[in-house]
């Protein structure tokens, strides 16, 4: 009998939420079979069979979260066991044909699973294992299953509240229904626990803009130029690189000229210490299905316009398959998001921690603009804005590099000096 275990999925990820599990148990499986996926707050990860045998038992269940290197379920290896699998069923009619034998297996799988027939309630094996340890009584715990059965989240919830069983036995029952009546409505809604990935999300930004010193601030973008050069070369990029002329490619160069010139925000703060960052690994914010996630153009000075597309196309489609790879989405250095796409004409975006500064892209909009004392045209617009780490940036300092930004955009030939 051997233990499939969570692998290590990288140095900054300790634990995972089991989103679906390919099998069950008695399933028969092959090596590099997929049995289940694991969701963790950056990527979900396929966990295969390492070796040949049969599914014997489930140690934790879809929503379990698990720790890296615990054991989630337990496989009989080798065809041995396909073969005992396959045969447990008859084996009881040699000494006697009787009818209720070959349930005995199922029904200890049962037992095991959701509670006896003594009338024990219905919990997950990690369930049991830690009311045991921390001695909960299963019968005090309040379950949130809908069909009652109680998961290792419950029992911790239970244990956080030390002396209330001791105390008295009716007030443990009464203590987690206050939480649910505070919470009641008197209309339907639908209540939905939180993805790893949304709920890790919603902690970052918040830490983002309570450990640091945020500030934005804005300008504009006269996008006639740029128009002008995709109008012209669109066509010809698109036979000469296979890949489309985007806007994104302009963005990432004007920004990499920016860093250059002002290189503290490309930095990070590190204790009492600035990080200089002597390269320009640029994230590129992408909406996925289950949250904004920003994989990492890596070396965009050293790229191309079309090696910079082909990238964040290959990036975004990844994105939005949910097969990025933790590599993709680490260690980049400054970040620029678009939120023009969705039709946003101004916005603060939130910095990505620990980077001390992140571009804010918007809808293009056509709007009169003043050209000299007397004339007046309409113009394709964009506000940009750039919200920075007040801690290690100045104002005046932020304030030219978004100029710096709106410039090399206004004459997209000096992007090809400055990249």
């Amino acid at each position: 009998m051997s233990e499939i275990k969570v692998p290590a999925m990288g140095e900054s990820i300790t634990e995972g939420t089991i989103s679906r599990w390919v099998v069950k148990e008695g399933d028969s499986v092959s090596q590099g079979d997929v049995l289940l996926e694991v969701e963790t707050d950056k990527v979900n990860i396929e966990i295969s069979a390492e070796e040949s045998g049969v599914i014997t038992s489930i140690l934790h269940q879809e929503g379990d979260t698990v720790q890296i290197g615990e054991a989630i379920a337990l496989l009989e290896a080798g065809a041995g066991a396909k073969e005992s699998a396959a045969t447990s069923a008859p084996a009881p009619e040699a000494p006697a044909p009787a009818a209720p034998a070959p349930t005995q297996a199922p029904v200890k799988s049962e037992q095991k699973d959701v509670g006896g027939e003594n009338g024990s309630p219905k919990a997950s094996p990690s369930a049991r294992k830690l009311a045991r340890e921390r001695g909960i009584d299963l019968d005090q715990v309040q379950g949130r299953d809908p069909i009652g059965r109680i998961y290792q989240d419950d029992v911790k919830s239970h244990g956080s509240v030390p002396a209330a069983p001791a105390a008295a036995p009716s007030k443990p029952a009464s203590a987690p229904a206050a939480p649910k009546e505070q919470a009641s409505f008197s209309k339907p809604v639908d209540r939905q626990k939180m993805s790893r990935r949304r709920a890790t999300i919603a902690k970052r930004l918040v830490e983002a803009q309570q450990t640091a010193a945020m500030l934005t601030t804005f300008n504009e973008v006269d996008m006639t130029a740029i128009l002008d050069v995709r109008k012209r070369r669109k066509d010809k990029f698109k036979e000469k690189h296979d890949v489309g002329l985007g806007f994104m490619s302009f963005f990432t160069k004007a920004v990499v000229g920016a860093l250059k010139q002002y290189p503290t925000v490309n930095a990070e703060i590190d204790g009492d210490d600035i990080i200089l960052k002597k390269f320009y690994d640029i994230g590129i914010a992408v909406s996925a299905k289950e949250g904004l996630v920003v994989p990492v153009v890596r070396d965009a000075d050293r790229l191309s316009f079309a090696e910079i597309e082909r990238n964040i196309g290959e990036l975004a489609s990844k994105a939005r398959t949910n097969t990025l790879s933790l590599n993709e989405l680490q260690g980049g250095t400054f970040t620029i998001t678009n939120g023009g796409v969705f039709g946003s004409l101004l916005s603060t975006p939130i910095l990505n921690a620990p980077q001390v500064g992140i571009l804010g892209m918007h809808k293009i909009q056509v709007r009169p603009v003043a050209i000299d004392d007397e004339r007046m045209e309409n113009r394709p617009m964009m506000y940009i804005a750039l919200s920075y780490d007040h801690r290690i940036i100045d104002g005046s300092e932020a304030v030219r590099f978004l100029v710096a930004v709106k410039e090399l955009l206004e004459d997209p030939e000096s992007l090809l000096l400055e990249g």
